[in-house]
């Protein structure tokens, strides 16, 4: 049973609120995917601004921090956004990445790995934050016809932080820019974008389907509705979704969902996070070896704004505006396992990865790229907002992506190692494996939820109690 709030939001017509709140909640992807994958260039030039060497080790653990620390930000950050409500939490989870970010870049001294680990925690606090809070507010006010839409345009800011990160490390190491000074610039650049948005969020109303369906405010909802979307609604109470967030470990289907949810992204992200922050490193091997220094640097940046250019970004933008049409399964089926094709060929074709079959290797890692982009990158963050009752929402989204990030954390770190112990072509072949893991699981565990309200993919007709 939907309520006419929930009805009126659902079939709404596409409007420029809709956009605005994309902006929104879209620009805080682009500082995400920024400050995550920036580390992987500043990790390169650490050696050439006075840092001495800090080992194997502790290069996958100055990659994977932030990743630990969105385990704890997104389970933090979606429980209190049931608890306290989305209006109260939204923009406080970038406070902690403003000050991650510029603590990162201008309180750190040189060789002190252990201040720049603490700073990369607190920023993936605030990542691991708007992870659960973004996609969740974007799904509860969207109309049902567009909602993977929406919230996949979201996620999909995040190509524009993957290409900035090579464009501006080219600028400014090919304008002379001194390393000490480019990697601390890099670093601090990530919170400008944060600064920018903090203040929209902020002034964003409590979204009206909360302030219905949870906080029983029928009368504010309605005016919330109107005052902000234009949309005209009953005021009348008609339910209250009552599901306790224990309800996603004791139901058996929502217990499975979220195995489905967490366990998908889990895969993607090994697959995915490792690959991309580690991407410097691997696309290293392609540099000649009368090439050197910083030289060495801009162009591997090269080969991974290439790479991200032409493979990543549109294939971010193609999933989102074609998943409300083909479905959110087939599109993360028929990702992973091109993935899994794509790894597998670079782990058995051992002369691809040779400079004299450049072509090639960038070739089919771009088509690795592309369908992790039109792929789970994607549906794995549309799919949790849109499976779990509204009362529990944030915390089902928060746990899904929380088990995301502990695959990136767990892939990155181990990827680092793995590559420099085995070589690129045993952990081409681990990929592999983990993206075809990914297929199996969501063709057994996750729903189809393309165009269906989300009164009916959530089940929350199951736990409402009705009133006057």
């Amino acid at each position: 049973m939907s309520s006419d709030i929930d009805r009126s939001m659902d079939m709404a017509k596409s409007s420029r609120f809709h956009y605005k709140v994309l902006f929104i909640s879209g620009l805080g992807f682009f500082t995400d995917a920024y400050d995550l994958f920036i580390i992987g260039v500043v990790i390169l030039l650490l050696p050439y601004a006075g840092w001495h060497s800090i080992g194997v080790f502790y290069e996958g653990l100055l990659t994977s921090t932030a990743l630990l620390a969105a385990v704890i930000g997104a389970v933090v950050f979606g429980r209190l956004l049931d608890y306290s409500g989305r209006k109260a939490i939204y923009g406080l989870e970038l406070v902690a990445l403003i000050v991650g970010a510029l603590g990162s870049a201008f309180l750190t001294p040189v060789n002190n790995i252990f201040l720049l680990l603490f700073w990369r925690f607190l920023l993936g606090i605030g990542i691991g934050g708007d992870y659960a809070t973004s996609s969740t507010i974007m799904t509860e006010y969207s109309n049902t016809m567009n909602r993977g839409k929406f919230v996949g345009m979201v996620f999909s800011m995040q190509s524009f932080g993957l290409i900035a990160g090579p464009f501006i490390s080219i600028a400014f190491l090919s304008n002379a820019v001194s390393p000490y000074i480019t990697w601390r610039l890099l670093l601090a650049i990530g919170a400008l974008p944060a600064i920018i948005v903090i203040y929209f969020r902020r002034k964003m109303p409590e979204p009206p389907r909360y302030t219905a369906d949870v906080m029983g405010d029928y009368a504010q909802a309605a005016k919330n509705l109107k005052d902000f979307t234009g949309i005209t609604s009953d005021e009348k109470h008609e339910k209250t979704v009552k599901a306790p967030w224990y309800i996603l470990f004791r139901d058996r289907k929502f217990l499975l969902t979220l195995i489905g949810t967490a366990g998908a992204w889990f895969l993607m992200d090994w697959a995915f996070y490792g690959n991309s922050i580690m991407s410097n490193s691997i696309l290293s091997f392609l540099v000649p070896a009368s090439i050197s220094g910083i030289h060495a640097i801009i162009l591997t940046n090269e080969y991974s704004a290439m790479i991200f250019g032409i493979a990543a970004f549109p294939g971010y933008w193609i999933a989102s505006f074609t998943i409300d049409r083909i479905g959110r399964k087939p599109v993360q089926v028929a990702g992973f396992a091109m993935m899994a094709i794509s790894f597998a060929t670079i782990s058995l074709v051992s002369f691809l990865t040779t400079y004299k079959f450049l072509d090639y290797f960038l070739l089919i890692y771009g088509i690795s790229y592309f369908f992790i982009m039109f792929g789970p990158n994607v549906t794995t963050f549309v799919y949790p907002p849109e499976v779990f009752p509204i009362s529990t929402r944030g915390l089902g989204t928060g746990i899904s992506s929380a088990g995301g990030k502990t695959g990136a954390f767990i892939g990155t770190f181990a990827d680092t190692i793995i590559l420099s112990v085995t070589g690129i072509h045993f952990l081409m072949g681990i990929l592999a494996i983990i993206a075809f893991t990914g297929m199996i699981i969501t063709i057994l565990l996750l729903p189809e939820t393309k165009r269906k309200d989300l009164g009916e993919t959530s089940r929350e007709g199951e736990f409402t109690s009705t009133g006057k």
